[in-house]
Protein backbone atom coordinates (compact mmCIF):
# COMPACT_ATOMS: atom_id res chain seq x y z
CA UNK A 1 0.00 0.00 0.00
CA UNK A 2 0.78 3.31 -0.86
CA UNK A 3 -0.06 6.56 0.46
CA UNK A 4 -0.71 10.05 -1.31
CA UNK A 5 -0.96 13.31 -0.26
CA UNK A 6 -4.20 13.92 -2.87
CA UNK A 7 -7.81 13.70 -3.43
CA UNK A 8 -9.89 11.05 -4.39
CA UNK A 9 -13.21 11.44 -6.53
CA UNK A 10 -15.17 8.92 -8.15
CA UNK A 11 -16.90 9.48 -10.92
CA UNK A 12 -19.22 7.02 -12.93
CA UNK A 13 -17.64 3.91 -12.89
CA UNK A 14 -14.12 4.97 -11.90
CA UNK A 15 -12.24 7.47 -9.80
CA UNK A 16 -9.65 10.02 -10.20
CA UNK A 17 -6.50 11.15 -8.33
CA UNK A 18 -6.15 14.91 -7.45
CA UNK A 19 -2.67 15.92 -6.58
CA UNK A 20 -0.88 19.45 -5.61
CA UNK A 21 0.46 21.26 -3.14
CA UNK A 22 -1.35 22.44 -0.27
CA UNK A 23 -3.60 25.36 -0.96
CA UNK A 24 -3.77 24.41 -4.55
CA UNK A 25 -7.55 23.72 -4.77
CA UNK A 26 -7.41 19.98 -4.18
CA UNK A 27 -10.96 19.68 -2.06
CA UNK A 28 -12.62 22.56 -3.67
CA UNK A 29 -12.56 20.49 -7.04
CA UNK A 30 -13.52 17.54 -5.17
CA UNK A 31 -16.12 19.32 -4.02
CA UNK A 32 -17.35 20.53 -7.41
CA UNK A 33 -16.98 17.18 -8.71
CA UNK A 34 -18.99 15.74 -5.83
CA UNK A 35 -21.72 18.64 -6.64
CA UNK A 36 -22.20 17.34 -10.08
CA UNK A 37 -22.50 14.14 -9.06
CA UNK A 38 -19.37 12.40 -8.06
CA UNK A 39 -18.34 10.62 -4.89
CA UNK A 40 -15.98 11.28 -2.10
CA UNK A 41 -13.80 8.55 -1.86
CA UNK A 42 -10.88 10.59 0.56
CA UNK A 43 -9.93 14.10 1.24
CA UNK A 44 -5.81 14.95 1.64
CA UNK A 45 -4.43 11.36 1.94
CA UNK A 46 -5.53 8.42 -0.06
CA UNK A 47 -4.61 5.09 0.66
CA UNK A 48 -3.85 2.90 -3.21
CA UNK A 49 -3.37 -0.53 -3.68
CA UNK A 50 -2.76 -3.37 -6.90
CA UNK A 51 -6.04 -5.64 -6.96
CA UNK A 52 -6.30 -7.74 -9.53
CA UNK A 53 -4.27 -4.84 -12.18
CA UNK A 54 -5.67 -2.13 -11.10
CA UNK A 55 -5.25 0.74 -8.73
CA UNK A 56 -7.61 1.10 -5.92
CA UNK A 57 -8.02 4.14 -3.96
CA UNK A 58 -9.55 4.72 -0.22
CA UNK A 59 -9.45 6.83 2.33
CA UNK A 60 -7.47 6.27 5.52
CA UNK A 61 -9.81 5.28 8.66
CA UNK A 62 -9.12 8.14 10.74
CA UNK A 63 -10.38 10.79 7.48
CA UNK A 64 -13.15 8.56 6.03
CA UNK A 65 -16.26 10.09 4.78
CA UNK A 66 -14.47 13.75 5.63
CA UNK A 67 -13.52 16.97 3.39
CA UNK A 68 -12.02 19.83 4.21
CA UNK A 69 -14.31 22.69 3.18
CA UNK A 70 -11.92 25.90 3.22
CA UNK A 71 -13.67 28.79 4.63
CA UNK A 72 -16.63 26.57 6.39
CA UNK A 73 -14.36 23.75 8.11
CA UNK A 74 -14.20 19.65 8.38
CA UNK A 75 -17.98 18.34 6.78
CA UNK A 76 -19.21 14.90 6.99
CA UNK A 77 -22.41 13.87 4.75
CA UNK A 78 -21.03 15.18 1.44
CA UNK A 79 -22.06 11.67 -0.82
CA UNK A 80 -19.16 8.98 -0.01
CA UNK A 81 -18.09 5.72 -1.71
CA UNK A 82 -15.42 3.55 0.23
CA UNK A 83 -13.16 2.74 -3.16
CA UNK A 84 -12.81 3.72 -6.91
CA UNK A 85 -10.58 1.96 -9.70
CA UNK A 86 -8.56 4.74 -10.42
CA UNK A 87 -7.96 5.22 -13.80
CA UNK A 88 -6.05 9.27 -13.87
CA UNK A 89 -3.79 11.36 -11.96
CA UNK A 90 -4.56 15.10 -12.14
CA UNK A 91 -1.61 17.21 -10.80
CA UNK A 92 -3.19 20.87 -10.09
CA UNK A 93 -0.97 23.90 -10.82
CA UNK A 94 -2.07 26.78 -9.28
CA UNK A 95 -1.14 29.09 -12.70
CA UNK A 96 -2.11 27.97 -16.05
CA UNK A 97 1.02 29.82 -17.28
CA UNK A 98 2.91 26.16 -16.17
CA UNK A 99 0.45 24.29 -18.35
CA UNK A 100 1.84 23.14 -21.27
CA UNK A 101 -0.82 23.54 -24.03
CA UNK A 102 -0.53 20.30 -26.04
CA UNK A 103 1.60 17.95 -23.95
CA UNK A 104 2.48 14.99 -24.33
CA UNK A 105 0.93 11.91 -22.50
CA UNK A 106 2.40 11.23 -20.02
CA UNK A 107 1.64 8.22 -17.37
CA UNK A 108 2.70 7.32 -13.61
CA UNK A 109 3.48 3.89 -11.90
CA UNK A 110 1.82 2.98 -8.32
CA UNK A 111 2.03 0.02 -6.64
CA UNK A 112 3.42 -1.57 -10.18
CA UNK A 113 0.76 -0.18 -12.18
CA UNK A 114 0.88 2.93 -14.81
CA UNK A 115 -1.96 5.24 -15.04
CA UNK A 116 -2.52 8.11 -17.32
CA UNK A 117 -1.07 11.42 -15.64
CA UNK A 118 -2.45 14.93 -16.81
CA UNK A 119 -0.99 18.55 -15.64
CA UNK A 120 -4.12 21.29 -15.28
CA UNK A 121 -5.01 24.01 -13.50
CA UNK A 122 -6.81 24.47 -10.76
CA UNK A 123 -8.53 28.02 -11.71
CA UNK A 124 -9.43 27.02 -14.95
CA UNK A 125 -13.13 27.50 -15.53
CA UNK A 126 -13.27 23.98 -17.68
CA UNK A 127 -11.20 21.77 -15.40
CA UNK A 128 -14.46 19.23 -14.67
CA UNK A 129 -14.86 19.34 -18.18
CA UNK A 130 -11.15 18.40 -18.76
CA UNK A 131 -11.13 15.69 -16.53
CA UNK A 132 -14.12 14.10 -17.56
CA UNK A 133 -12.03 14.10 -21.15
CA UNK A 134 -8.88 12.59 -19.21
CA UNK A 135 -11.29 10.09 -17.76
CA UNK A 136 -12.76 9.35 -21.45
CA UNK A 137 -9.25 8.92 -23.09
CA UNK A 138 -7.98 6.45 -20.21
CA UNK A 139 -11.08 3.96 -20.36
CA UNK A 140 -10.90 4.41 -24.24
CA UNK A 141 -13.81 6.34 -24.78
CA UNK A 142 -12.05 8.84 -26.72
CA UNK A 143 -8.73 9.00 -27.88
CA UNK A 144 -6.34 11.65 -28.63
CA UNK A 145 -5.04 12.63 -32.21
CA UNK A 146 -1.28 11.87 -33.62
Amino acid sequence: MVQLHANCVRIGAHAVLLRGPSGAGKSALSLRLITAGGFLISDDRTDIVARDGHLIASAPDSIAGLCEVRGIGVVRGLPVKPEGDVRVLIDLETSARDIERMPEPDSEEMCGIAIPRWTLCASDLALEAKIGVTLALATGEMRLES
